[in-house]
């Protein structure tokens, strides 16, 4: 293999983090990222904040407020720790060394007790409503306690601080690192990706649906795209690109389309987390298998999964580690605590004294030996040399701002686009208000544009997507206010006509048109529609439901808005991940309805003027909604 065509770049200080060894029984399940602010109280503090709190509570126990010291006199205060597993071995370390030393709190023997959890296992099993018996949860990233938030049900968490971290980078085999200039040269995150785009590079990524690092990983990588970071194609040489102008910002449409490339191509190789990933490496000390097509040369990795591998692998080649020089992305470790009002006090004190300890002296050394950062993400040459960092690679540099909400759903819904298949089911409003003109729409009715919005809407999606249709209007069926026209199925599969789901559909989109004298029938629709959805959900793909309405309810016998939303939100779970996206068309719909019935079940709602905006909304709300798995 030749030298790999990635650009030269100034360089700058070293960077690396996280080995994730698999739960047991296995990963937990996977369900949809709802990046959404928290209903209950998780403030993420700084690991400043972690280290004042031990100083704090250290005079506190001084001064007899918190009799931490006291001798143990047999009895025991039990707590029980669920850690994602690469930070798990760390904090038993600890509690364990708290066992042997008799360490107490209230003068009972402190007792804890940590088991290995995913991220998406415990945020699954959290947003269910059922904290399984657990005190503290240490995921590896703030981003799984948003999620676990993010339905009414959940647990209450608050988290008080963070007590590991662990940078993101681009971990290579060391030859693949010497073609790529390593340690001298550094790179975007466009850059690196870009190297797998072109083929140079077989680069292996932990799936972001699953993992944290996999997602922000993706996260930066699209944002260094679109903030013009080039592919490695493309290439730039102090900062001008290759063709001797100066490199600048790509179009956000060129940008997405490469971002999807990349996307696709990453898609293909990422497996549940870093220890899988870590696992796809060649398993010969020479890498002598490096030209195995099913072997990665590279991975999208933490520094401490990094670390981890170099210390512990010794049937397989070091890697060398790069950090890109764009920005910097951090796994946090918050620590969390579980429903804590149900604490009485002498368990909220064995809670705070397990954080003491991992915030002392001797736990801050019995994570770092473990391959871990202190929490405000400060750099250890030892840590990061063994991890594969060298100067010029920028490991002394601060955490950058962690990406944005909605940053993070965009990436989600373009991994889903992209990568996973759609089950959707478009529910559409056919009361006799859907006749009213368009404005400026030269004449055209609001069903008309509709039907060709949803047209064209259609056409984004493949073959392998499930796509269906209904209608709604009051008594339009017999009682019901609804009709399935097509259910959901593969746009692929055949007909008993020989024709395809996706022809049906065409047929049956051409086909709507507003019931004359009929009224909005929503609310009985929406319910009906989002039990079918619950009842046809196919696991391993993105499912949601799409209502489209230009009134209000006008069924005096249907449930109250009320008991609507309180049934959506019984419903809805992370189990069966179903967002309902609301699509208020016109002045006179009910928008208000629509946002509340969106929200009850963790979907969006948009208002569009125009019946020609519904494509452009559809696609935009399934990337805010994310990959449901």
């Amino acid at each position: 293999m030749g030298r790999h065509s990635l650009p030269d770049r100034p360089g700058r200080s070293s960077a690396g983090g996280s080995a994730d060894p698999p739960p047991p029984g296995g990963p937990g399940p996977a369900g949809p990222l709802p990046w959404r602010r928290p209903s209950r109280r998780t403030v993420l503090v700084a690991t400043a904040v972690v280290l004042a709190l031990g100083a704090g509570t250290v005079g506190a126990a001084r001064s007899g407020m918190l009799p931490f010291d006291e001798p143990c006199e047999g009895n025991t205060v039990g707590l029980r720790v669920a850690a994602e597993p690469s930070v798990a071995p760390a904090l038993r370390a600890v509690a364990d060394r708290a066992r042997e030393d008799g360490t107490t709190s209230d003068g009972q023997c402190l007792d804890v007790r940590v088991s290995d959890r995913t991220g998406v296992e415990m945020a699954g099993t959290l947003g269910g409503g059922s904290a399984s018996g657990f005190d503290v949860w240490v995921p590896d990233s703030a981003l799984w306690v948003t999620r676990a938030t993010a339905y009414g049900k959940a647990v209450p968490l608050d988290t008080t601080g963070s007590v590991a971290s662990s940078p993101l980078g681009f971990a290579a085999l060391p030859d693949e690192a010497e073609k790529l200039g390593w340690p001298d040269r550094t790179y975007s995150w466009a850059e690196l990706a870009g190297a797998a785009q072109e083929g140079a590079l077989r680069v292996g990524s932990a799936d972001p649906t699953r993992s944290a690092s996999g997602l922000l990983a993706l996260a930066r990588i699209q944002q260094s795209t679109e903030s013009g970071g080039k592919p490695a194609a493309a290439g730039k040489k102090d900062g001008k690109d290759e063709k001797g102008g100066k490199g600048g910002t790509a179009g956000k449409g060129d940008a997405d389309v490469r971002a999807a490339a990349i996307v696709k191509l990453l898609s293909e190789r990422t497996a549940p987390g870093d220890p899988q990933v870590l696992a796809t490496l060649p398993r010969d000390a020479t890498g002598a298998e490096s030209g195995n097509p099913q072997r990665n040369q590279a991975l999208l990795l933490s520094e401490q999964a990094a670390y981890a591998h170099n210390t512990g692998r010794q049937d397989a080649p070091d890697l060398r580690l790069f950090s890109p020089d764009d920005s910097t992305a951090f796994l946090d470790y918050p620590y969390t605590v579980l429903d804590p009002d149900s604490h009485d006090n002498t368990r909220t004190r064995a809670v705070t004294r397990f954080q003491t300890l991992l915030g002392s002296e001797s736990g801050r050394r019995v994570l770092q030996r473990h391959g871990f950062r202190e929490g405000h993400g400060q750099a250890d040459d030892e840590l990061s040399h063994t991890a594969g960092s060298r100067d010029p690679q920028p490991y002394g540099e601060p955490p950058a701002d962690p990406p944005k909400a909605k940053d993070l759903s965009a990436v989600l819904g373009m991994w889903t686009i992209t990568v996973q298949s759609v089950r959707l089911t478009t529910v559409v409003d056919a009361s006799a208000s859907m006749s009213s003109p368009v404005p400026g729409g030269g004449g055209e009715s609001r069903m008309a544009v509709t039907k060709g919005s949803l047209l064209q809407a259609l056409a984004q999606f493949s073959d392998s997507d499930e796509i269906g249709l209904w209608d709604f209007a009051v008594r339009l069926k017999g009682k019901r206010d609804y009709r399935k026209l097509v259910p959901a199925a593969r746009l692929g599969e055949r007909t008993d006509d020989g024709g395809t789901q996706r022809d049906r559909l065409t047929a049956a989109i051409g086909g709507l048109e507003p019931i004359p004298g009929g009224a909005t029938g929503l609310y009985d629709t929406a319910l009906a529609a989002y039990r079918d959805a619950l009842d046809t959900y196919t696991k391993g793909g993105f499912n949601a439901l799409v209502i489209l309405t230009d009134g209000a309810n006008e069924d005096p016998g249907s449930v109250t808005r009320g008991e609507l939303v309180k049934e959506l939100r019984k419903l809805a779970g992370p189990e069966r991940p179903v967002p309902l996206i609301a699509i208020a068309v016109g002045p006179d719909a009910d928008e208000e309805a629509c946002r509340e019935i969106a929200e009850a079940t963790s979907g969006s709602s948009y208002r569009v003027d125009d019946p020609g905006q519904i494509r452009e909304v559809i696609l935009k709300a399934i990337m805010s909604a994310g990959h449901a798995g």
